[in-house]
């Protein structure tokens, strides 16, 4: 395709994954209040029975629901959009390694919930530390949207920090970086993998940073014995067919 049907492409697969996150905003609108309890959940863990949020301003209530449904929408419509980034990329992949769309998107889908599941065991950890570091003459009462906004970028960050090696995988099937590359530079990795975790999980703390920075260097790992798997069978694979 020349650069106007890519351009055509992008605008559908983007329009196709606005609409599925609109649509399961809908879904995070009406199950709030059981959302709203599950998030709470780090939090009362910390504080006990003292976990209330304090609501400021008159429209705070609205706008926390309409975020909470928001970004309920983007993870929710994480499938979707990993579907759509596949169908976009594939032409770009050689014919026996299109067949892989459904697998790349479960694995995607699975690595999203680990991901979360994560950072949701880490959450009442880090709270925990973010509290003490303030000492005791600090009485903790979060606002609402404030901790919730908190928490949810928290899950999305390591939700979408545990893509990680499927970005890497990518990058090799369309041959833009290669295994030896990776393995060749694995010291600048680790630096920007800290770097990248600290600017995306917005707590900043130690216990957060770890518990990411250290799956995604595995997961950088992984990837480059995938490339080095892969080119092991496609030399076995020419060798098996030369005379």
């Amino acid at each position: 395709m020349g650069l106007l049907e890519h351009l055509g492409e992008l605008r559908t697969r983007l329009i196709r994954c606005l609409t599925a996150i609109a649509v399961c905003s809908i879904v995070g609108w009406v199950f709030f209040d059981q959302i709203l309890d599950f998030i709470l959940d780090p939090y009362c863990e910390t504080l006990g029975e003292r976990c209330t949020l304090r609501v400021d301003e008159p429209l705070e209530g609205l706008n926390t629901r309409f975020m909470v449904s928001i970004y309920t929408g983007i993870g929710l419509s994480i499938p979707v959009l990993l579907w759509q980034s596949w169908k976009f990329i594939s032409p770009g992949l050689h014919k026996h390694e299109k067949r892989h769309g459904a697998s790349f998107v479960l694995s995607g889908v699975i690595l999203f919930v680990l991901g979360c599941g994560l950072a949701f065991w880490t959450l009442p950890r880090a709270l925990d530390f973010l509290i003490e570091i303030g000492g005791e003459d600090l009485l903790t009462e979060f606002r609402a949207r404030a901790y919730i906004s908190f928490i949810i970028k928290m899950m999305l960050a390591f939700g979408i920090g545990f893509e990680f090696p499927l970005v890497l995988i990518l990058l090799q099937k369309l041959e833009v970086l290669s295994y030896k590359t990776l393995r060749k530079q694995w010291r600048y990795a680790v630096v920007g993998i800290v770097i990248l975790v600290a600017i995306i999980t917005p707590s900043g703390d130690p216990i957060s940073l770890l518990a990411l920075a250290v799956p995604m260097y595995l997961f950088y790992e992984v990837a480059v014995l995938y490339g080095w798997a892969k080119e092991k069978k496609s030399l076995k694979a020419q060798k098996d067919t030369t005379p």
